[in-house]
C-alpha cells in the first residue's frame, strides 16, 4: 500500500501566552527530527509538566512514541487529543496512519472519515482514505477469486487495485507523520493555524527515521480554544472511544447500503437487512424482497444519497440513525426523512431492523 500522507499540527497550535514554551517545544521538534528521541521526550515533558493539557506538546509526545515504535502509546495520546480537541482533524489522520501501518484498515476508514467531518476541506485526508479504500478494495477482491477462483471480472479489477496500492496483496503502509514546529506567537489566543516542518517519522517497526523539507498545509483547520481542558483520567476515556467506533460501524453500514441501492444491486441491498427486519405493511418477507427486487430492476439508473445522518444508541447491540434520504432515478425522484432501527448481528455487522418514514 502506498505511504499515507503526514499530518501536520500548526504553530497557531502553541498559544500567544506561551513563549518560553514555544521555545521549549521547538527545541523538541529539533532533537526529533534528528533523532534524538530521549532529549525531545525530556524536553516534552517539561512543559507538560507545566500544563497537562497542552495539545501542541501531546502531539509531539504522539509523534515520538511513534517514531520509538510504541504505536500503543502513540494510539492513547492520539485518542486523547481527539477526545479533549473533537474539532483537530490532524489526530485523527495520525491514528488512520498508524491503524493502516497494523493492516487494520477499517480502523483507518472510520478515523479518516472523522477526519474528514471535523475538517470537509482536508485534503491530506481524502487522499489517505483514497488509499485505505483501495486496499480495502484489493481485500475484497482477493477474497472473491478465493471463492470463485475463474472470476475473470474480479481478476483484472484486483490487478488494477494492486498496481494503485503495491504489488503484495501483504504490503502495509509504514506509518509516517508530522512533527509539528513550536514557534512563539505574536498573534492574541485563538490563532489560525500554520505549517511547521514536516520530517518523516520510522514505522512502527524499529526503523532509522528520514528527514525531508518543511512543506505548507492547509490553513483551513479549526483553531484551538486557548483554555485547554485538564487530562481527563485514561479509564473515563475507554467509553466514549468505543461508543465512537460503534458509531462510525453503523454509519459505514448505512452507507454501504445506500451504496448497494444505488448500484442495483439487489441481494447486496437486501443482505443489509436482519433476518427479524420487520416488513413495512407486516407482509411475509418473501413477499416484500420480492417487491424490492422489482422495484430496484425496474429503473435504469438509481441513485441514493444520505445526508445529515444522525445516529442514536439505543442498547449494546442496538441503534437508530435518522437521516435526510435524497433518491433519483430515472422514473423518479423524491427526498424526505428516513429513521432505521439497527441491531448488531453475531457477525458484528450492524444490520437494518425496521425502516421508518417521515418524523
Amino acid at each position: 500500500m502506498p505511504r499515507l500522507s503526514v499530518a501536520v499540527l500548526a504553530a497557531g497550535f502553541v498559544f500567544a501566552s506561551a513563549a518560553a514554551r514555544a521555545d521549549e517545544l521547538a527545541e523538541a521538534a529539533q532533537l526529533l527530527r534528528s533523532g534524538q528521541h530521549q532529549e525531545a521526550m525530556e524536553r516534552v515533558n517539561q512543559v507538560l509538566a507545566a500544563k497537562p493539557a497542552d495539545p501542541q506538546a501531546r502531539f509531539l509526545k504522539g509523534l515520538i512514541y511513534t517514531e520509538q515504535g510504541d504505536t500503543r502509546e502513540a494510539i492513547e495520546m492520539f485518542r486523547k487529543l481527539t477526545e479533549d480537541y473533537p474539532e483537530l482533524p490532524e489526530p485523527y489522520n495520525n491514528l488512520a496512519v498508524i491503524y493502516a501501518s497494523q493492516g487494520q484498515y477499517e480502523k483507518a476508514r472510520a478515523a479518516l472519515e472523522r477526519s474528514i467531518r471535523t475538517h470537509p476541506s482536508y485534503a491530506t485526508a481524502y487522499e489517505n482514505l483514497g488509499d485505505v479504500y483501495a486496499k480495502l478494495a484489493s481485500q475484497a477482491y482477493d477474497k472473491a477469486l478465493k471463492l470463485d477462483s475463474s472470476n475473470a471480472g474480479a481478476q483484472n479489477k484486483l490487478a488494477l487495485v494492486r498496481e494503485l496500492v503495491g504489488n503484495s496483496p501483504r504490503s502495509e503502509a509504514p506509518v509516517t507523520v508530522a512533527a509539528a514546529e513550536a514557534k512563539p506567537a505574536t498573534a492574541k489566543p485563538a490563532p489560525a493555524k500554520t505549517a511547521p516542518a514536516n520530517p518523516v517519522l520510522a514505522t512502527p517497526a524499529p526503523a532509522s527515521p528520514a528527514a525531508t523539507a518543511a512543506t505548507p498545509a492547509t490553513p483551513a483547520s479549526p483553531a484551538v480554544a486557548t483554555a485547554a481542558p485538564a487530562t481527563p483520567a485514561a479509564p473515563a476515556m475507554a467509553a466514549p472511544t468505543a461508543a465512537d467506533a460503534e458509531q462510525d460501524a453503523v454509519l459505514a453500514s448505512v452507507k454501504a447500503w445506500a451504496e448497494a441501492w444505488s448500484r442495483k444491486d439487489a441481494d447486496a441491498y437486501l443482505d443489509f437487512y436482519a433476518k427479524d427486519f420487520r416488513t413495512p405493511k407486516g407482509e411475509a418477507r418473501n413477499e416484500w424482497e420480492k417487491a424490492r427486487r422489482q422495484r430496484i430492476q425496474a429503473p435504469k439508473s438509481i441513485s441514493v444519497t444520505i445526508e445529515s445522518a444522525r445516529v442514536k444508541r439505543t442498547g449494546d447491540a442496538s441503534a437508530s440513525v435518522t437521516f435526510r434520504q435524497d433518491y433519483k432515478s430515472d422514473l423518479l425522484s423524491s427526498r424526505g426523512l428516513k429513521t432505521l432501527m439497527m441491531v448488531k448481528a453475531e457477525d458484528g455487522r450492524w444490520l437494518i431492523q425496521q425502516e421508518k418514514v417521515g418524523n
